[in-house]
């Protein structure tokens, strides 16, 4: 099976830790099964709730503008072209401190669910 999705035709969403997500790749609307890649957008001076995925792991990609990173109680900058690992059942966040909104990918595996994302 082979399936494309159109970046104009997705409707973005805030999820339960704030961020506005466009789902690029998710199952429950494009019938891939294990993973989902969508992204995130963190506006200017916000900062996404803290949360943890129970089962889900994360990666993030970093395309544009510049933030701080807490996963547990490490804190660390990000920007353009950086990657972050984040183990299921980790408490993180993402701050943008940056002067244009924070847009990064994030692909999850099992795919993101709001049942599965705890805010803390």
């Amino acid at each position: 099976m082979i399936v494309k999705s159109e970046y104009n035709k997705i409707k973005p969403y805030t999820t339960k830790d704030s961020s506005l997500i466009r789902e690029l790749m998710h199952p429950n609307v494009h019938g891939n099964a294990n993973l989902s890649l969508a992204e995130a957008i963190v506006p200017v001076g916000s900062t996404t709730f803290l949360h943890k995925h129970h089962q889900s792991e994360e990666i993030y990609h970093i395309l544009e503008g510049s933030g701080l990173m807490i996963i547990r109680n490490k804190k660390f900058e990000v920007r353009a072209g950086d990657t972050i690992y984040i183990p299921p059942g980790e408490p993180h966040q993402i701050q943008n401190s940056g002067q244009i909104p924070l847009r990064f990918l994030c692909c999850c595996s099992p795919p993101y669910s709001h049942d599965d994302t705890e805010l803390l």
